[in-house]
């Protein structure tokens, strides 16, 4: 079915299950951009770059379970899409074992040393975007580690050895990767003279300017890669690893020290959920944002919607997403340190209070007072039932600008998400741990895995999984058209930016209603998802992938 923006999609009135979003209306698709979702048996791993995905089906082929071939798809991935993510990023996962659900933070803190009066004693009013004063405690070495060690079928070494072949070998830079490179390489080369950055020009663009099609290779992150993989990551936390990163933070006045790292540790938490129409919609507990998906979900439920493209359903995620968002921007932080609990934020009294200030026109977005009480993505699932929901980032695409010296380990710049305002809740401080935008999704019903889902992409995430969430359950779209739905993404106050396919008459509608449209002159900002859906029944997966970057999904 073609779609010319004109297309409308009715929600079903009978009840939605994975059964029947595997039935005929799989075939359904009103945004056909250039594939059907993907069915597989055995294994399926869906990621935004082709070779990390065959990595990770590498790893099930040998026998692997759903984690080995996760913890190989993340590691490929800050081969072959270092624009996004790297070894010296963060990682959450919620990971489905055995028929039991597992949630795993995996975010470093500040430096114990960082405070707000020691980045203003350095003429500094807010965290700057670049150096060594964003960069935090990095969490993604000791999350494969731990996940590994927890649930892996085979060993560390075996499930990074995709991963440290690429990085030695060699690989072609596809066409949406390649564009952020090249954009990256500009805007390093405008902004990063000082010396510390000289070292990101020699580890991702030793032979300047990188073209799409350029053959790149890291020997220095190959042996980084070894040496967490034969200590399980001890090298980067209390060995040889970490002393590097301790000298180079030293030599030019970091805040980051090998004590930190020592200190550091992955924390197992309990997924929360919010019940969206039957169905149970799971994300990591702060200080994740993927609480503010959670807010946004139950408030747009006390809803009932017709249509998916209509000016209504349109405005009606909207306003709930604003208000989701400046309750999430005003009050998550580590959880330990909230004013106000979860518990207290998905209050069903107090999302009521917040549901009825949605009217027939947009609002400005306030936070309320409760009662008390780049980045990439992947998923995969085995032919176990086991499935993981996973998504590691260096924040801001190549994160801090810098590259520890020799070891291919870019630091992500995740502390520039604090706050420099004392009285904040997400004030700076040493030991701290942000408000963190990376999010894993997973969706179930009636306590059993209907599988992992995500969308990468800064503060698009949650707007992004309230997105897929509705296209699935509201308007029963298969994963690939899911996905493929064109997006809106809440910028500030009533300024939505949509993307170049939403429909005309809905942006003039939605314009008619008080919004701030602007529309996007490509697709960069609206995130990169995947999808993978198992049928109860008869244990078939259904995936879906991004069309907005190079991504695929391997079956077998």
């Amino acid at each position: 079915m073609a779609n010319n923006g004109n297309t409308t999609t009715k929600t079903r009135t009978n009840e939605t299950s994975t059964k029947t979003f595997m039935d005929l209306d799989s075939l359904y698709n009103p945004y056909p951009v250039r594939r059907m979702s993907s069915f597989s048996k055995k294994g399926m791993v869906a990621t935004s770059q082709p070779l990390a995905a065959q990595a990770g089906l590498e790893i099930l082929k040998k026998g692997g379970n759903a984690v080995d071939a996760a913890i190989a798809t993340a590691a490929c991935l800050t081969v072959v899409e270092p624009t996004s993510n790297g070894i010296g990023g963060d990682a959450f996962a919620i990971v489905w074992m055995k028929d039991k659900m597992y949630g795993l933070n995996g975010s470093g803190p500040a430096p114990k040393s960082i405070s707000i009066d020691a980045v203003k004693e350095r003429g500094h009013d807010e965290i700057p975007t670049y150096g060594f004063t964003p960069v935090t405690v990095p969490g993604v070495p000791a999350t494969w580690a731990a996940l590994s060690k927890r649930f892996g079928d085979l060993s560390l070494r075996e499930a990074l050895q995709p991963a440290i072949d690429y990085a030695r070998e060699g690989y072609a830079l596809t066409p949406i990767l390649g564009k952020h490179w090249k954009a990256a390489y500009r805007k390093f080369k405008e902004k990063l003279t000082d010396e510390e950055f000289t070292h990101w020009f020699e580890t991702f663009a030793p032979n300047g300017e990188p073209e799409i099609g350029d053959v790149w290779k890291s020997e220095g992150h190959a042996r980084t890669l070894e040496a967490i993989a034969d200590t399980n990551a001890e090298s980067f936390y209390r060995g040889e690893l970490a002393q590097k990163i301790d000298q180079f933070s030293r030599t030019y006045d970091g805040f980051l020290r090998a004590e930190d790292l020592a200190d550091f540790d992955v924390e197992w938490v309990d997924p929360v959920s919010v019940n969206y129409r039957g169905y149970d919609v799971w994300e990591i507990p702060p200080n994740g944002q993927g609480l503010a998906a959670l807010m946004a979900l139950n408030i747009v439920k006390g809803f009932d919607f017709n249509e998916k493209d209509s000016v209504d359903t349109f405005h009606k995620q909207m306003e709930s997403m604003k208000l989701a968002f400046a309750d999430g921007q005003k009050h998550i932080t580590e959880e330990k340190r909230m004013q106000f609990s979860t518990a207290d934020l998905l209050d069903d009294a107090y999302t009521a209070s917040r549901r009825a200030l949605i009217g027939e026109e947009a609002v400005q977005p306030e936070a309320g007072e409760p009662p008390r009480g780049g980045t990439v993505y992947l998923a995969t699932a085995d032919g176990d039932g086991n499935m993981v929901s996973f998504i590691q980032s260096n924040y801001m695409g190549f994160g801090s600008g810098l590259v520890v010296p020799g070891t291919g380990i870019a630091l992500q710049n995740r502390g520039h998400n604090f706050s420099m305002d004392p009285n904040h809740v997400n004030a700076l401080k040493g030991g701290k741990r942000t408000y963190h935008t990376i999010i894993p999704g997973f969706l179930t019903k009636d306590n059993q895995a209907v599988g992992p889902f995500g969308v990468m992409g800064g503060f698009m995430q949650p707007q992004g999984h309230m997105q897929v969430i509705m296209n699935t359950i509201d308007f029963h779209l298969n994963p690939q058209a899911a996905l493929d739905a064109p997006r809106w993404q809440w910028m500030k106050d009533k300024h939505i930016l949509v993307e170049p396919e939403f429909p005309l008459h809905i942006a003039q509608g939605l314009k008619r209603k008080g919004h701030e449209i602007e529309y996007a002159l490509d697709h960069s900002p609206f995130g990169r998802g995947q999808i993978i859906w198992r049928n109860q029944e008869t244990g078939v997966l259904m995936g879906g992938t991004e069309t907005r970057t190079d991504g695929s999904i391997a079956v077998w």
